[in-house]
């Protein structure tokens, strides 16, 4: 059973600002509230599955490759199909998973007016590892590629990259991935105006996750619904089982084995610390204090009054003594 690291989001942000720029400038960041994002995942996904690009049953649509996504049973298929474009002008860039720091994370496709780097994987059906030679816009209508989109995905498939796309991997870097960086291009393109998911997109892959024949573990890397001409249809004449499997992919198999060997990894260990990030603690307030009034400015203390001196008794003169009449004979 695959392994699984659930991490927070902080922790994808975290994984991005690791990675170098010229990987950072490749990553659409959407989020879709009715699909949760996959976590980052220490096991590769599955070969990408050898299929036919089935008739488009209006030529104003657009193929949109199919592609393993993940969840709670692990990688699971999500078909190709036939997908109705948001608005007039804007081509589909498939998502795709991408080694970061020893985790295979998965970056989100996106609508655009210009093809952005999806990894350098191979899906077929005009998708061959750099742009797209399935179609395009013309005067104000999509114009189908019959030639590329209506073939056995992998082989016979126009590849504009050769020297950066590897036909075992669905995966780009990290063991026995793609080795292929973003072209100028592409690094253009990953700055424009995106539309996420269409709603259409998003009851498909809905659909995919909840059908166990879908699931890796089910199928083998060899889904029964490889395809199909309407999104959410897994029945009936729409639907295009795999021929096989895709290529083997030696070094990323080792890989999964030494995952499934390690103990370490069999029982749940935290993340090495060089990538560990412990969640910041909030800011601490300050206690308030009582509230107490400023202190008065200190002035100079007020000048005493001068004591006056308390005045001395003036002496009284001696009363003179009066001088006796001498009585008269």
């Amino acid at each position: 059973m695959f392994r699984f690291r659930i991490l927070a989001l902080v922790f994808s942000a975290f994984l991005m600002l690791l990675a170098p720029e010229a990987s950072r400038a490749q990553i659409s960041v959407s989020v879709n509230v009715d699909i949760p994002a996959p976590p980052p995942i220490e096991v590769a996904p599955p070969p990408i599955p050898i299929y036919v690009v089935p008739e488009p049953p209006d030529p104003a649509l657009i193929w949109a490759p199919g592609y393993w996504h993940a969840g709670a049973f692990g990688y699971y298929w999500v078909p190709g199909t036939w997908v109705q474009p948001p608005t007039v002008g804007v081509l589909w860039t498939p998502g795709y998973w991408g080694w970061r720091e020893g985790f295979f994370v998965f970056n989100e496709g996106y609508w655009g007016p210009h093809i952005g780097f999806y990894g350098g994987i191979n899906y077929g059906g005009g998708y061959g590892g750099s742009g797209f030679t399935g179609g395009g816009w013309k005067d104000g209508v999509y114009v189908v590629n019959r030639s590329v989109t209506n073939v056995t995905n992998i082989t016979n498939v126009t590849n504009n990259n050769s020297s950066a796309t590897n036909s075992n991997a669905s995966f780009n870097g990290g063991p026995g991935g793609t080795p292929a960086t973003p072209t100028p291009q592409e690094q253009a393109a990953a700055q424009e105006n995106h539309l996420p998911l269409t709603a259409a997109q998003v009851t498909h892959i809905k659909a995919a996750s909840s059908n166990p024949q879908l699931r890796a573990s089910v199928n083998g890397g060899k889904p029964a619904i490889a395809a199909t001409t309407k999104p959410g249809v897994f029945t009936g004449k729409a639907v295009v089982a795999a021929k096989a499997a895709g290529a083997r992919n030696p070094i990323a198999e080792q890989h999964n084995q030494s995952i499934a060997k390690d103990p370490s990894h069999a029982k749940g260990a935290a993340l090495p610390a060089a990538q560990a990030k412990a969640t910041p603690k909030p800011l601490e307030k300050p206690a308030l204090k009582p509230f107490a009034p400023a202190p008065k400015p200190e002035g100079k203390p007020a000048p005493k009054p001068l004591e006056k001196p308390a005045p001395k008794p003036q002496p009284k003169p001696a009363p003179k003594p009066q001088a006796k009449s001498t009585p008269k004979p």
